[in-house]
């Protein structure tokens, strides 16, 4: 009975076993948060009745956005996404505070909301629906000539 020779060594099982790791790792999915980082514990302090404009402010900061019509309220926007390498991202949690406030600028309410009022919009192809007729290579090259129109003297003239 013969012995086979050993190809690869200790060294070799070693790397192979690293490249293997190195390689799922590549694989991992990749976290981002994007806009508002989430303190719950800074939510949770603020009061309707209590805190104001200036309180809200010191507290969590400049708001994501403001509302510009309607009763003044601020938005607190949180999203945390993950992906895979090649593929869309895909939003892991999503969090939206609504401070709202009264006429005197003082807090009337704090809602919250998550992930479930995400609206998904799926595009329709490239093209963007019109109306109107479609027109044709030579109706867009020629189609203006012979149209009359504010061919006179140029102003101020």
């Amino acid at each position: 009975m013969s012995q086979r020779p050993q190809v690869l060594g200790f060294a070799g099982k070693a790397i192979i076993l690293a490249s293997a790791l190195f390689a799922l790792g590549a694989c991992a999915s990749i976290q981002e948060s994007r806009g508002y980082v989430v303190d719950r514990l800074l939510l949770d302090s603020v009061q309707p009745g209590i805190d104001n404009e200036r309180s809200v402010q010191a507290t969590l900061g400049r708001p994501t956005f403001a509302s510009q019509y309607g009763e003044p309220t601020w938005y607190y926007v949180s999203s945390v996404t993950g992906r895979r390498p090649f593929v869309r991202p895909r939003i892991a949690a999503h969090t939206v505070v609504a401070v709202k406030f009264d006429e005197a600028g003082n807090v009337a309410s704090v809602d919250r909301s998550g992930v479930e009022k995400v609206v998904y919009l799926q595009p329709d192809g490239d093209k963007t629906p019109t109306l109107g007729r479609e027109r044709g290579f030579l109706e867009d090259l020629f189609g203006n000539i012979g149209q009359v129109g504010g061919a006179g003297p140029a102003p101020g003239r």
